[in-house]
């Protein structure tokens, strides 16, 4: 389809045309990228959301210390007063990498600017790895689609730009590389280069799974298709040592890691390989006449025993909830916990529909094209295998996606490659055609189309959506304005605390803490101990004196009747280091509140209704087995006088409910009735150097006037000498 007329000549290397459009479009792909990745720099050269921030600081830890000090590790500012073995709970395989790479290319950058800048240049080179994963599928025009589709997905690019430094980037150009090799490898069988290929791929995806957990994802994808195989590859003989020859490679590379358990892949790779090869050797002792009906027989069989593997929970032993929601939509417990995290919110169709737009209708075109007799009149020849994997790819993906809104990037790589492959053998039968004005029509409509989302609606398309504020800036609020109040507080604890401090605090913000502040809190992000976290919650919850108890109390000490509430159960799992009942050993507490602000005559009037704590409070009930209904009013949301006067969190905010109006008419009403709004003004409780606690720092727009939205962090000391 692309011109082959020959340009020049290096030996015996003939440079065509094609190869010079290649690499121009290949270009363009990555520009667009890297431009559309590097928007949120608008706001400031800044890691984004607050997983980056551990990972800088665990890479920085390996350029300072070497890779034997990471491997041991025990990071004691994390989980007070147990710390976190790091090479078994991270994602080290993203660690190693970057510090070597800035250990070659660094130069004279900072550790930080490498880190902010990593997605950025990972994610865009991941457009050619794009490439030439759908090139082996469908061909040099698909996969030069597929690049250009990629660079402008939205799900890829929210969790790949600039300041993005998480696995998401890293772990996918990973990935794809190995799923390239394997795919090369067994569309044709070439002998010792498909060995090497299929052990080099192996390893490759051993590696993805140690950079990004997300890819245990992409292990059901193959599964699926090793038993799949069997059915339509005619070279069963190849088969047989090059799919065991590309699972064991993944084995030996994971078992280079803590993480993951080994036990993941012997269910989601060797097993699958054990089941395959068990179909092959059926078809080859069946005669004609009854190989369809036992290889039918077989796989029953095989599906049988996977639905009965992932119904009996044995999964859920060395798989995390997350993981497992995604492969069985029909778990009935959930997690209050995962479910307080936005990105983990089931996805639905409008959510969908926003993140891949036109993607779904190329998808769509695909699929139908693929499976059709357009496929077959198509001089595009896609093997039956790698239909297949196209299909299975697609199904996959999507089932994927459906889970949690996280996951929606699978779904869109599912749809840019089937969206590619339908748009070749689209473009091959307009091409055919004489008429030069359908030919150009055509490709017009193609361009125009996939601009479209980029473009529309005005306010909320994809480069608008795509730049996001760095979350330090904003605190994670819901507002758009910028400003240092989490950059403030946190240098202020640095500089004002002293280094053996224990910050309480959300586990939210704990990275932040850890990082930026270089003190030790009791919960992270990494959500590594439910029930410590459990303990937090309720201790917010819990009556002030009953809460000074417990934060004074050590993580060795029994306070169970000073929490508001204990579990209904006391065991204690063996992975879980924390007792759900013994206190918490802090020495500063930080809470981080937003809202809106309204200039008046008299006073400042505030709508505490911004996404910190003051919106988080329902979680923390959730979270610590608490009815809602006793800390709030009906509408879910709005504290009740008890919140209000008993609980540390109500203590802890400093604002008080002066009225409430009713959003429609501005009308005020003395009491909460539905449909209200609650109005407050300042008050901080706690100012008094002899009470349990004292306010000790409030960033910079909790003394603001004017009107508009604020971001408060406030840090309160607890005063260890109180007598109660």
């Amino acid at each position: 389809m692309i011109s082959n007329a020959k340009l020049f000549s290096v030996g015996d290397f003939d440079f065509r045309l094609q190869h010079l459009l290649i690499i121009g479009i290949l270009a363009i792909a990555v520009s667009t990228s890297a431009l559309l990745r590097a928007q949120p720099a608008e706001y400031g050269f800044a890691l984004h959301e607050f997983d980056p921030y551990f990972n800088y600081r665990a890479t920085e830890f390996i350029v300072d210390n070497g890779y034997s000090a990471y491997l041991e590790w025990n990071d004691d500012k994390s989980w007070h007063p147990i710390g976190r073995d790091v090479s078994a709970t991270s994602q080290v395989m993203l660690h190693l990498s970057t510090a070597t790479l800035y250990n070659i290319f660094g130069g004279n950058s900072s550790l930080y600017d490498f880190t902010v800048m990593f997605p950025l240049v990972i994610g865009s080179l991941t457009c050619v790895v794009v490439f030439a994963l759908v090139r082996v599928i469908g061909g040099t025009t698909a996969g030069l689609l597929a690049a250009l589709m990629f660079a402008i997905s939205l799900p890829i690019l929210l969790r790949g730009m600039i300041g993005w430094y998480k696995s998401e980037p890293f772990g996918l150009f990973l990935s794809f590389i190995a799923i390239y090799l394997l795919l090369s490898a067994i569309k044709k069988n070439k002998g010792k280069i498909s060995l090497v290929k299929l052990i080099s791929g192996g390893v490759v995806f051993g590696l993805s799974l140690a950079a990004w957990g997300g890819n245990q994802f992409f292990l059901m994808l193959l599964a699926i298709f090793f038993i799949a195989l069997p059915f339509f590859h005619s070279d069963r003989k190849f088969l047989f040592w090059a799919i065991p020859t590309f699972s064991i490679s993944i084995l030996l590379a994971v078992l280079c890691f803590e993480r993951p358990d080994v036990k993941v892949i012997i269910f989601s790779v060797i097993l699958p390989t054990i089941f395959m090869v068990i179909l092959l050797i059926t078809q080859r002792f069946s005669n004609e006449s009854t190989r369809i009906r036992n290889s039918i027989f077989v796989l029953g069989a095989i599906v049988v025993s996977g639905i009965g593997i992932i119904s009996s929970g044995v999964l859920s032993q060395f798989m995390s909830f997350r993981y497992m929601n995604a492969v069985n939509p029909f778990l009935s417990s959930q997690d209050p916990l995962v479910a307080s995290v936005s990105e983990h919110m089931t996805t639905d169709l409008q959510t969908s529909f926003g993140f891949s737009s036109i993607f779904i209708i190329f998808g769509l075109i695909g699929a139908w094209l693929l499976f059709s007799n357009r496929s077959r009149d198509s001089k595009l020849s896609i093997p039956n295998h790698m239909k297949a994997f196209v299909l299975i790819c697609g199904l996959t993906g999507i089932y994927t996606a459906s889970a949690f809104s996280r996951l929606e990037l699978f779904a869109s790589i599912a749809l840019i490659i089937l969206g590619s492959i339908g748009l070749t053998i689209l473009l091959q039968h307009i091409l055919e055609k004489q008429n030069l004005i359908i030919k150009f029509i055509f490709c017009a409509v193609i361009i125009g189309l996939m601009i479209t989302p980029m473009i529309v609606p005005e306010k909320s398309n994809w480069v608008v959506f795509g730049k996001q504020i760095p979350t330090i800036f904003n605190g994670a609020t819901f507002y758009t304005q910028t400003t240092n109040d989490w950059t403030d507080a946190t240098n202020w604890i640095k500089e004002n605390t002293p280094s053996d401090s224990v910050i309480f605090s959300w586990w939210d913000y704990g990275y932040w803490i850890q990082t930026l502040g270089e003190r030790a809190t009791l919960a992270d992000n990494s959500t590594l101990s439910t029930s410590q976290i459990e303990k937090i919650a309720r201790t917010l919850l819990s009556p002030v004196d009953d809460a000074w108890k417990i934060l004074n109390s050590s993580a060795f000490t029994d306070v169970s009747e000073h929490y508001i509430a204990v579990p209904t159960t006391l065991e204690i799992l063996p992975s879980e280091p924390f007792s759900p009942v013994t206190g918490l050993d802090a020495d500063y507490i930080l809470i981080h509140i937003a809202g809106v602000r309204y200039e008046t005559d008299s006073f400042p009037l505030y709508d505490l209704h911004g996404g910190g704590d003051e919106t988080k409070k329902y979680w923390f009930m959730a979270i610590g087995g608490l009815a809602g209904s006793r800390f709030i009013e009906s509408d879910g949301f709005t504290p009740n006088q008890y919140f209000q006067e008993n609980t540390l969190l109500g203590n802890l905010i400093p604002f008080s409910i002066l009225s409430y109006i009713d959003p429609k008419t501005m009308e005020q009403y003395p009491s909460y009735r539905n449909g209200l709004t609650a109005m407050y003004v300042k008050d901080i409780k706690f100012q008094d150097p002899n009470g349990p606690f004292m306010l000790v720092y409030a960033s910079p727009s909790f003394s603001e006037i004017d009107s508009g939205g604020f971001n408060t962090v406030l840090i309160y000391k607890i005063n260890h000498d109180f007598m109660g």
